[in-house]
């Protein structure tokens, strides 16, 4: 008889971390990430341990079995059992030779270093197993780099599967195994910590504290599983994860060595790769509390964007403003950014804000996510690593723009042997009357020197809206020949008489309409869905519908829908690119159909 799959729906997403529902998804059983039980394990409830797992070694290859503990496959009317035989596993560090004997398996598939590297049916598209048994997880996890590879492969490969590291999870490290993809964890760390009368908490293993009547019973050792489990999914659920890998990861050298090599991999790919989002809202904080958020992917891919990609609105091509940030946040709604817009006269200088961990943000990209999302403890002082990056990024960043005169009211030494800088702080406060005064004196004196023109609004809005879009879309084409209307902050474009967009920064995105899709189209830069021919699209994009896509594809993107290479309407993106064609659940929501 044929084998039944897991039943299970994305309820939420967070870079590799997902929060899976898994049997019927109008009354879900149970929720991954999750424990696998053994047979010597004490019984806890479906919602935290939905599946046991057993392995009969009396003959070789060794035979797995996975049970489901309770109804989790259509028609969901019995438990299921899936088998799988190991294979030959050898040590990860004789990968280059091939044993020949690999795993086999239906609905769960072990799969080793040795197995990822010289099984060839690996690459079947049809190879969809409910999980995946990462068999020399223990022997990966001891050699640098290697566990957090293996895991990329997989869940990149395998975006439908849930992912089990065997005898590797806790509750010190099951925020950092789900952040890199793991969905399954088990019980033998708390065994093994529980016979040496220890318990393994969230923060790692400590001594029994028997004034308290403590014990290392597996009870204790359950009750911190539960508390991870319960930390880790709503940390998934509301997009926080991050700051709780954060915190975990402090609990073991070996932790920060896994987060920091995982932080290098992600930060050089693409960020559809690394699962990161384009588009969150004003409403989601990104909490940038410790040192280690300076290696967030999602920051990392900040700077770059900025330092290499960025260019500023046209009428401000010659003369850069650096100033300070502030803790309000979009920057220009706080008491010390409206001083400044004060002593600004001139609408043809071109506004940065210096910031940590962002490095620099461009006024007209300050309601993007993560700029006006992120808060950082603020001191006053800068550390040696934060004036590195600021000092690099404005380098590259006035180099590649060829401004003619930085005035700087940030209050941070910079240098350049090709370009004038102008301090206007001099050692004071960045909102004394004397700095804002020399800010004010410095800026009409460069647009009389360099002869700058102050544009209309409406034209210096459009440069804005243009220059954040080249940011956002990579184009700025479909604002040919548009204009603004509209109170600020909240603009509508048009182009005779037909509207086009709204920009509305408590979104940080442009709304586009049905009439914008053809000029998106023609600029070539926005991402593509392409429909299964002959299918009647109604709803959403799903791994059912979807055959093929196009492109960067980032959270909350704008993607063009396509159906026999005719575009039909646009969608947009609630999985990152790794996700497509065949990742579970809602790919992207509808917007317009043409």
């Amino acid at each position: 008889m044929d084998e039944r799959p897991l039943a299970r729906s994305v309820v939420a997403r967070h870079r590799f971390g997902r929060l899976f529902s898994l049997g019927d998804r109008n009354s879900p059983a149970s929720w991954s990430p999750a424990l696998i039980l053994s047979s010597d394990d004490e019984n806890l409830s479906f919602s935290l341990a939905p599946f046991e797992f057993s392995r009969d070694s009396s003959s070789l290859p060794a035979k797995l079995s996975i049970k489901t503990r309770t109804n989790l496959t259509l028609p969901f009317d019995g438990l299921d059992l899936w088998e799988a035989t190991e294979g030959l596993v050898l040590p990860p560090s004789l990968v280059e030779s091939n044993s020949g004997e690999f795993a086999a398996g239906g609905e769960i598939l072990p799969i080793s270093w040795q197995s990822l590297h010289h099984d060839l049916s690996l690459n079947n598209k049809d190879l969809v197993p409910s999980i995946i048994i990462l068999t020399d997880a223990p022997q990966l996890a001891n050699q640098k780099g290697l566990l957090s590879e293996a895991l990329f492969i997989l869940r990149t490969r395998f975006p439908s599967s849930l992912i089990w590291t065997p005898g590797i999870g806790g509750p010190d490290n099951c925020a950092i195994l789900a952040w890199m993809g793991v969905d399954l964890f088990d019980l033998a760390r708390s065994r093994h910590a529980s016979s040496l009368g220890v318990i393994l908490s969230e923060n790692g293993p400590r001594e029994v504290e028997e004034s308290i009547d403590e014990d290392s019973s597996m009870s204790s050792q359950i009750i911190a599983w539960k508390n991870s489990l319960a930390a880790t999914r709503s940390a998934i659920r509301q997009g926080n994860l991050r700051e709780l890998v954060e915190k975990q990861a402090i609990s073991s050298p070996r932790s920060v060595e896994r987060l920091r090599i995982h932080d290098a991999r992600m930060s050089s790919l693409d960020g559809s790769i690394s699962g990161l989002s384009r588009v969150k809202g004003q409403f989601h904080e990104l909490r940038c509390h410790s040192y280690s958020s300076r290696d967030d992917p999602l920051i990392q891919d900040w700077r770059q964007r900025v330092s290499l990609d960025h260019t500023p609105p046209e009428h401000q091509s010659k003369v850069l403003v650096l100033l300070p940030c502030s803790a309000t946040k979009p920057y220009r709604l706080s008491a010390s950014h409206k001083r400044f817009s004060r002593s600004i006269t001139s609408n043809a200088v071109h506004e940065v804000i210096v910031t940590a961990p962002l490095g620099l943000v461009p006024r007209e990209l300050e309601d993007i996510w993560p700029a006006g999302n992120y808060d950082i403890p603020v001191t006053g002082d800068w550390d040696s690593d934060e004036l590195i990056v600021i000092r690099k990024m404005i380098s590259e960043y006035t180099s590649r723009n060829n401004y003619l005169r930085i005035i700087n009211h940030s209050g941070i030494e910079i240098t350049s042997e090709s370009l004038e800088i102008i301090d206007t702080r001099k050692a004071l406060t960045a909102g004394s009357p004397e700095a804002l005064e020399n800010l004010n004196q410095i800026i009409e004196q460069s647009v009389e020197e360099f002869n700058l023109i102050n544009v209309k609004e409406s034209k210096h809005r459009l440069g804005k809206l243009r220059a954040l879009s080249r940011f956002q879309h990579g184009t700025d084409k479909w604002l040919d020949g548009t204009g603004i209307q509209g109170r600020p902050p909240i603009f509508t474009i048009r182009k005779d008489g037909t509207q086009l967009a709204l920009w509305n920064p408590r979104l940080g995105r442009f709304s586009f309409t049905k009439a914008c899709l053809p000029l998106l189209e023609e600029s070539g830069e926005f991402p593509e869905a392409h429909l299964m021919p002959g299918f009647d699209w109604r709803g959403d994009l799903f791994s059912s519908n979807v055959i093929d896509f196009k492109g960067s594809i980032r959270i909350g993107d704008e993607i063009l829908v396509y159906q026999d290479n005719l575009l039909i309407g646009s969608a947009r993106a609630e999985a990152a690119g790794w996700e497509w064609p065949d990742g579970p659940s809602r790919l992207a929501r509808a917007q317009h159909r043409l």
